[in-house]
């Protein structure tokens, strides 16, 4: 009996998540994916490739959100930048202490309402994290949204701000080898698809800093792992 997860699909299900994993973990154009898969004898058009992606990439992070572990207490946020349909826009990022990836947060413009916006985002998916310090560097917009926040109630009034711009040279790195896999892409041409490609560059590059508690499903291997979550098993 064929797996629900793949009713419909004119290839097996290891076929599909392999596809989507290599996508997501290589920064690789769909052309080229379509290329590698045919070396290995199958025959899928980058077309099909992409509906793949688009489909199950947001079913994967959903059910990869369950095994996360949690983050320290101490965060740094920093933003970069992308190119989206020819205009520079703001990639915010955050990790903890330990360099975990926490989240994003994409926006058009630099300032304390998207800062805002974006350590809104963090606290709200992160309620049990008892948060001591945050990290900036010196742009007055995180003072600023940390202070908006402060007053309404939605961070403590014991959170620290820190701005220390040396600690955060791990989290610049960390944007770095995040670019190196969109660099390929070329630009995207919207910022849904923007946020669509990053989300799951991001995903596997939280997997390879094993921020997921892998061994819930008694082995530690990637691939197997991905699969099980599917219902897949060879």
């Amino acid at each position: 009996m064929k797996n629900p997860e793949f009713k419909w699909r004119d290839f097996h299900g290891e076929v599909i998540l392999q596809c989507v994993r290599w996508y997501c973990k290589y920064g690789i154009s769909y052309r080229d994916l379509e290329e590698m898969i045919s070396e290995r004898g199958l025959s899928i058009d980058h077309t099909t490739l992409y509906r793949w992606v688009q489909h199950y990439s947001p079913e994967l992070k959903k059910r990869l959100d369950w095994y996360k572990r949690r983050y320290s207490s101490r965060w740094h946020l920093d933003e970069t930048y992308i190119r989206v349909k020819g205009e520079w826009k703001y990639l915010y990022r955050a990790i903890d202490e330990h360099g975990n990836t926490i989240d994003f947060y994409l926006s058009h413009r630099r300032n304390a309402k998207a800062a805002k916006r974006f350590l809104k985002k963090l606290i709200k998916s992160n309620p049990t994290c008892d948060l001591t310090v945050i990290n900036t560097d010196k742009n007055p917009a995180y003072g600023q949204a940390i202070r908006e926040l402060k007053q309404e109630g939605s961070l403590s009034e014991n959170t620290e701000h820190h701005q220390i711009k040396y600690r955060n040279n791990r989290l610049e790195a960390d944007h770095g080898k995040l670019k190196r896999l969109i660099n390929p892409v070329r630009g995207f041409q919207s910022m849904k698809t923007a946020y669509a490609t990053i989300r799951d560059f991001e995903i596997m590059r939280m997997f390879k800093k094993g921020q997921f508690n892998v061994w819930m499903y008694g082995n530690r291997n990637e691939v197997s792992f991905i699969n099980q979550l599917f219902g897949v098993y060879s």
